[in-house]
């Protein structure tokens, strides 16, 4: 059984803090379990409301019933809810803020990929720098659209793609020994373990209103992410 962490739970909804590497929803394949599969052992009825990709960490909410299901879907598709992620991209950015206004759609080949096209679908991002290391920049990402893998084609888009994304950018997992000077291998290792080797990006905040209450839905930093920004910031 996975480990899950429930941010916030009440009547209507339940927000999980997803870790990496798990689906959100089955896939087509049904070819391993997913978080809702894990909610449905638990609830009678869990609705998809919206998703992440496997590899991305943070909250995600799904609905409690249908009714729920139909109000929270209307306020993720009518941009009326305000999506914040983190992110560790490839560089230095050429500015310390800005916007993305690139349209997105699926990849001609059909292929489980997206495409920057003029004929794609509306894309909006805003992106901030909050800290900037030697070979990567830290970034928080307000995404206004819900295209699939927005963030990470749009990173790729500015030049400077998400770090560990095999589709998008560059998958080598980042080293201790490539940050650090003197790193020496511990005896009992035969081979380096990888501070991170998994898509670095976080789902980390929601902000809506449902049933005229405000909800502010955050989830902290996984452990290999923390981990990893502390090294950046003592070998920077």
């Amino acid at each position: 059984m996975v480990k899950y962490e429930i941010i916030e739970e009440n009547d209507f909804f339940i927000a999980i803090n997803k870790p990496s590497g798990l689906l959100s929803v089955p896939d087509r394949k049904q070819s391993e379990p997913s978080l809702k599969d894990f909610l449905l052992q638990k609830y009678s009825s869990i609705y998809t409301v919206h998703r992440l990709d496997k590899d991305t960490s943070g909250v995600i909410v799904f609905a409690k019933d249908a009714d729920t299901h139909k109000q929270l879907s209307l306020l993720f598709e009518g941009r009326d809810v305000e999506k914040f992620y983190l992110g560790l991209v490839h560089g230095s950015l050429l500015h310390h803020n800005g916007s993305i206004d690139a349209p997105i759609m699926m990849h001609p080949a059909n292929n489980a990929t997206m495409i920057i096209h003029q004929k794609g679908k509306p894309s909006y991002t805003d992106y901030t720098l909050l800290e900037q290391f030697k070979n990567y920049s830290w970034v928080q990402f307000q995404i206004h659209t819900g295209r699939t893998h927005q963030i990470r084609i749009h990173s790729q888009y500015m030049g400077n793609s998400i770090v560990c994304d095999a589709i998008y950018g560059d998958d080598k997992p980042i080293l201790l020994s490539s940050l650090k000077k003197k790193f020496k291998l511990s005896k009992k290792e035969e081979e380096e373990k990888p501070l991170l080797n998994r898509l670095a990006l976080h789902s980390a905040l929601l902000k809506f209103t449902f049933n005229n209450q405000a909800y502010h839905i955050e989830a902290p930093l996984p452990k290999d992410l923390r981990a990893l920004l502390e090294q950046l910031r003592k070998n920077n």
